[in-house]
């Protein structure tokens, strides 16, 4: 898969996963918080930080009927209007500007979800390098052909689509001028399950719709996460905030600092165990072949005498014969005298 370039960082299968902290509505309405969230966000080694553009009104009606209720008395936001929920989460646009000065002063790559055509008119003034498509919208033909027209780099979260509607998403996007995306595998629930994660998918939607793929991950922990990168996963995205004891609309399926941290450092580990397909001692392990088991000489052996299994044995280290001659040399004369303790050789039978 081709290489792409934000900012100077490089994703991509040859380098290690570029991992975002998505702060979400975790700012709880301050800015001060939500610049915070950004200095442990760098701190702890995130490659980019992402945010979310919208107000209550450009996603939904503020209508209190049944259609705009949260109805599930599993989800996190049980009782609240999609308008009131919208509401507490959404990040001021004039955040915006202070929120992506501060990711770039730290050396972070800022950028956003828009979730309607303002939103990314707005994210183009302020010169966003790549966008985010969020698992709900992307149906939004529309509002992917609008992204896809800037030219810029395009993830697009895959939550409950099916192949045909990420066909769709993937060809609006290409359509329009986009020649660089990255699709994440994305289970839609909050928190997300590792059981109902499925993985496994990562590999197949690589090869299906010939681009790179990473994890949009709500679970909990970095098991999952870590899983992905050996199944070719080249991005990483997870909630983050400063303490789940905090509150806030996402805090309780989001990372703490210093989980994002092992998340960094796992994942990065992952990539570098793949490696490449290679048998036979590596460049480390040469040193370790002299503890190989070989053929050594028990007992002092006179010249003439035959090698039995009460002169000689297979032990540690590996400087005598490989033991898998050992059934030939039993039987065998010695040429020369042979001190107890001296590995076996072909110059001495």
């Amino acid at each position: 898969m081709n290489e792409i370039i934000i900012e100077g960082r490089v994703i991509g299968p040859n380098h290690r996963p570029f991992i975002i902290a998505e702060m979400s509505g975790n700012h709880n309405q301050s800015l001060e918080r939500a610049l915070d969230i950004v200095k442990e966000a760098a701190k702890v080694g995130a490659h980019a930080l992402k945010i979310q553009t919208y107000t209550a009104d450009t996603m939904t009606l503020n209508i209190n009927k049944n259609d705009f209720k949260i109805d599930n008395k599993d989800s996190l936001w049980a009782g609240n209007t999609l308008y009131e929920l919208y509401q507490q989460a959404y990040t001021p646009w004039d955040w915006h500007k202070p929120i992506f000065d501060k990711c770039r002063e730290l050396g972070i790559i800022p950028f956003s979800t828009p979730f309607d055509e303002t939103a990314v008119d707005f994210l183009e003034e302020l010169n966003v390098p790549m966008y985010k498509i969020a698992s709900f919208e992307n149906t939004d033909i529309p509002l992917i052909r609008k992204v896809g027209a800037t030219g810029k780099p395009i993830i697009i979260s895959t939550g409950m689509a099916t192949v045909a509607e990420i066909d769709e998403a993937v060809r609006a996007a290409r359509d329009a001028g986009c020649n660089e995306i990255i699709l994440l595998k994305c289970t839609s629930t909050y928190p997300a399950s590792p059981e109902n994660t499925n993985i496994s998918t990562i590999p197949h939607m690589k090869d299906l719709f010939k681009c790179q793929v990473g994890l949009s991950d709500h679970t909990m922990g970095t098991g999952v996460a870590v899983a992905s990168v050996a199944l070719g996963a080249t991005v990483i995205e997870k909630h983050f905030t400063l303490s789940r004891a905090d509150g806030g609309v996402d805090s309780a399926f989001s990372m703490e600092p210093l989980e994002m941290k092992a998340l960094v450092n796992e994942t990065e580990r992952a990539w570098q165990a793949l490696g490449k397909i290679e048998y036979g001692p590596t460049e480390k392990e040469k040193s370790s072949l002299k503890f190989r088991r070989s053929i050594y000489v028990t007992k002092d052996v006179k010249c003439g005498d035959i090698l039995t299994k009460e002169n000689t044995k297979i032990v540690r280290p590996g400087n005598g014969l490989e033991p898998k001659y050992y059934n030939l040399i039993l039987g065998k004369k010695a040429k020369k005298n042979i001190i107890a303790g001296t590995p076996l050789s072909w110059e001495s039978i």
